[in-house]
Formats: C-alpha cells, sequence, structure tokens
C-alpha cells in the first residue's frame, strides 16, 4: 500500500465526493469524511438530502473491528391532530414516460432525524469538528453550485414540490422559474444554518422553532416530537454471500432482510439465476410468509435517496444513505431547507391522510453495507434508487462475493430488478441471457443503455496491499476519489 494514501470516497455527486476528500486530506476519519459529503449533499443535491430528512450509516471502527448500524430515520409523530386543513395536498409528479400521484404539506412531514444523526455520527470516531465538517458546504451554498443534468432533471419531475410555496420558490425558484443545467445554485440560509451547526447543537438553534411554526398550518409535529427523538443504534444483519461477510441494515429495514431473502436462493451471478432469486425475494414480500412476516408489520418506505461511502488507511469505514421523500413542498422557514413528506407516502400511509401508525420507524428500503473479503479487502457501498436498491445492492454484492469481482465490475455490471412479476433489465446483456429472462418473464421491458431507474451504487474499498479504490455509479452521475 502506499502510505501517502488516507482513504477514498464515492458519493452521487462530485462536490459531495471532494467535500469528504478534504476532511481526509485534513487527517479525518471515513466517518469525518461522511459528515462532510452529507452536508454538501444538501447544497448540491437537495432534492434527494436534506436536513429536513433521514436515513442510516453503517460504520466500521477499525481499531475494535466493531460494525454498528446508525437509525436516523424519521419517526411518525406520536399523535394525530384532526384539523390538518389543507395541510394534506396532492400533486402529480411527471416522469417522461409516466406521472405518480404524491402527497406534500405540513401534515405529510414526520420527524426528522438527519442533524440528530450528524450529531450521533460525530461520536462514532470522529477527529475533526463540525465547523471543518461543514465548511466545503458553506462555501459552496455561499459561492454557487453549477446544477448538473442530473440534479436538473430530478427538479422538474419534482417541480410541482419546489414550487409548492412561496418559500420554497424563493429558494429553488428565485427568479421565478426552475434553474437549468448550467446555471448557479446559491442558497446562502442554508450557509448560514451550517454555520450555526458548527458552532452548537442544532436543538440550541433556530431550526425547531422554525419547524415548529411551519406545522402550526396543519402538521403534526410538536415540540415532544423532537424533544424525544433518537437515534437508534443497531447490530446489523451478519452473514454470508459466498466467501465475503457482509454486513446488512437489519430490522425494521425492510431491504437487508430481503437482500439475505434473495441469496438463498440465488445458484450463481447469470442473469436468469439473480431475477429468479430476487422475484423469490419479492414474492416472499408481497405474501408476508416465512421470516418476512415481522418484516411487513412495518409500513414500507422507498423513494428519491441518495448514498456516501468513504474508507480510511485505519480501517474505518461508513457507509451511509438518505432520502427527504419527495419533499413536502414545506420549509424550515429561513434555515434554507425543505423538509420531508414521509407521512404523504402512500407506502407508508395507504389509509389516506391520518392513516399512519403513531409514533413509529417506518421500515426503508435503503440498506447501507459493508463487506470484509477474504482477502483482506473492506468494501463499503450502498445505492439510492427507491424500491431498485435491495436489487442494486444484492446484485454488487453477488458479483463480489460470490464471483469475486473487483468493485468496478460489480458497479458496472448490467442491471436487472424484478417487482410483482415484472422484470426490468439493461439490454447491455447477452443476447442468449436476454433471451432466457424473456422466456421465464412474459412480463419485461428491456431497457437500451444503463438507467438511473436501477439505482446508483457508490463503493469504496481498502486493500492493506494495494491500497485504496473507488467508484461513482455512472447511472447517477457517481463520482469517487482517492486522497493521497
Amino acid at each position: 500500500m502506499k502510505r501517502t494514501q488516507k482513504g477514498a470516497v464515492a458519493a452521487g455527486h462530485k462536490l459531495t465526493a471532494e467535500a469528504g476528500a478534504a476532511m481526509l486530506r485534513d487527517g479525518g476519519s471515513a466517518v469525518d469524511a461522511a459528515i462532510a459529503a452529507l452536508a454538501m449533499a444538501c447544497v448540491c443535491e437537495p432534492v434527494l438530502a436534506s436536513p429536513g430528512g433521514g436515513g442510516f450509516a453503517m460504520i466500521r471502527d477499525g481499531a475494535s473491528g466493531k460494525t454498528t448500524l446508525l437509525d436516523f430515520f424519521p419517526q411518525t409523530p406520536r399523535q394525530k391532530r384532526d384539523d390538518i386543513g389543507d395541510g394534506y395536498r396532492t400533486i402529480e409528479a411527471d416522469f417522461g414516460t409516466t406521472t405518480q400521484i404524491f402527497h406534500i404539506g405540513p401534515a405529510t412531514v414526520a420527524t426528522p432525524g438527519f442533524l440528530d444523526g450528524l450529531e450521533a455520527l460525530a461520536k462514532h470516531g470522529t477527529r475533526l469538528s463540525h465547523q471543518d465538517h461543514f465548511a466545503p458546504a458553506i462555501s459552496a451554498a455561499t459561492g454557487g453550485v453549477e446544477i448538473t443534468s442530473y440534479q436538473a432533471y430530478l427538479s422538474t419531475v419534482v417541480e410541482p414540490i419546489l414550487m409548492a410555496t412561496e418559500p420554497s420558490r424563493s429558494v429553488f425558484a428565485p427568479s421565478g422559474a426552475l434553474q437549468r443545467a448550467g446555471e448557479v445554485f446559491f442558497n446562502p440560509a442554508l450557509a448560514e444554518t451550517f454555520k450555526n451547526l458548527g458552532q452548537t447543537s442544532w436543538r440550541q438553534t433556530e431550526i425547531p422553532e422554525a419547524l415548529l411554526k411551519e406545522q402550526g398550518e396543519g402538521g403534526h409535529i410538536t415540540e415532544a416530537d423532537l424533544r424525544q427523538y433518537g437515534v437508534e443504534e443497531r447490530s446489523p444483519l451478519s452473514l454470508s454471500a459466498g466467501n465475503a461477510k457482509l454486513f446488512l441494515n437489519p430490522l425494521p429495514a425492510a431491504s437487508g432482510t430481503l437482500i439475505q431473502y434473495a441469496l438463498r436462493y440465488l445458484e450463481t451471478c447469470a442473469p436468469l439465476s439473480l431475477a429468479k432469486a430476487l422475484d423469490t425475494a419479492d414474492q416472499a414480500r408481497l405474501s408476508a410468509r416465512g421470516d418476512l412476516s415481522v418484516l411487513l408489520d412495518h409500513p414500507l418506505r422507498q423513494k428519491g435517496t441518495t448514498h456516501i461511502s468513504a474508507v480510511d488507511a485505519d480501517g474505518n469505514a461508513c457507509s451511509v444513505t438518505v432520502s427527504n421523500g419527495t419533499g413536502s413542498g414545506e420549509m424550515a422557514g429561513g434555515c434554507g431547507f425543505m423538509l420531508n413528506n414521509i407521512l404523504g407516502e402512500d407506502d407508508v400511509n395507504p389509509d389516506g391522510a391520518l392513516g399512519w401508525p403513531v409514533n413509529t420507524r417506518p421500515a426503508s428500503m435503503m440498506c447501507p453495507t459493508l463487506l470484509d473479503m477474504p482477502d483482506g479487502r473492506l468494501i463499503a457501498l450502498g445505492s439510492g434508487g427507491s424500491s431498485r436498491i435491495r436489487s442494486a445492492v444484492f446484485q454488487a454484492v453477488a458479483h463480489l462475493g460470490l464471483n469475486g469481482a473487483d468493485i468496478h465490475t460489480a458497479v458496472e455490471a448490467p442491471r436487472l430488478h424484478v417487482e410483482e412479476g415484472h422484470l426490468d433489465a439493461e439490454a447491455l446483456l447477452d443476447e442468449s441471457d436476454l433471451t432466457l429472462l424473456a422466456g421465464t418473464f412474459a412480463d419485461h421491458r428491456f431497457w437500451p443503455q444503463k438507467n438511473m431507474f436501477f439505482g446508483g451504487v457508490h463503493a469504496v474499498q481498502f486493500d492493506p496491499v494495494s491500497g485504496f479504490d473507488g467508484v461513482g455509479d455512472a447511472r447517477r452521475e457517481g463520482a469517487a476519489i482517492v486522497v493521497n
């Protein structure tokens, strides 16, 4: 290993990865890198990451070898208010080939966990301060970020949400229309928020007051919800994938259990074998049989997400996935960020505006993952991609554990997904494999090229012999940086 190397970061945006890399250059750990990258994602990936949302982090302590899962996903409020008025509204998002109904407004906001998650992460082997962590995000939010094609597309899809309220329009459409790719996005209010967060706990800032004031128009969250929210520390789901040891997101998250279930039925990494294993796991999810019965007691939640992976020279690793739902349209007043719409997700709340269970951590498809390889490599990976997260992570770990693939091959391999009997697959597979798939799954769709639909697996590795490597999934404009 080159002794000058300090670590590696992979993420869904070049600036997100660069923020994490800056921490490694300054002597920070993988967790320092993850915190800085999360803050930057809120600036340059605002549709996917926000202090108003939440997520999960899988952490490896290089000194002890212990692996821990931090659950800082949003929590449903402790009580429901009946007088929500127009706090629960319906919009239609346009994906080009199809449209989808979403619900927004203050009554769709669950208790956020993102900022509590940052504070919990800071207790796991950080070497730098929050002032250090937030400096790149503050600089970017103040100086401006050039909007990428992918981020512009996401904004267009959720345009009715970003344009739903005057405070949101002032941030995301300051000229009256959403900004296009190549234009520069500024968010001075978010910069000021991170400056304050560098000085004190978020609970001592104006954020709680701003959030509760927004909830006054039909929302359910109270001061008690904010005060009693807690990050849950869980033991990961640990299992083998071929010769690799795998650490996945445990219950109440859905992803790890579904991946474990699919691996039981995986014979080879041939496309048909992968598809059949995914179909078997999905049928188990739908029928709630076997060990998935507990899983289905929790409402599933699986919309827009982004992922960050980091490793360092001391064997520390942090794999973290976050989400803001699709956003509620409601801003934390003057703070520069949008609140989640978890209570407006049909998969959490299928029974209408007040159908959700109180004081519950909804299940999620997010699955930050670590792998210990038999040759000594430590790999951190994960994916955004709604319900496709489970299939993206499943295929990556299958290629790594069963085929002995390198991380680039595992991420770049043509991908497929099976849900409710329908197969989607990237047509870059061999013609013979496509024929077998079409013959097995009459209900199928072949995509001519790699597509963001199939998630975005961002992976890094630490090899005690050869050093560091990383790959950002091109399906979602991913970027990876090795820090020397």
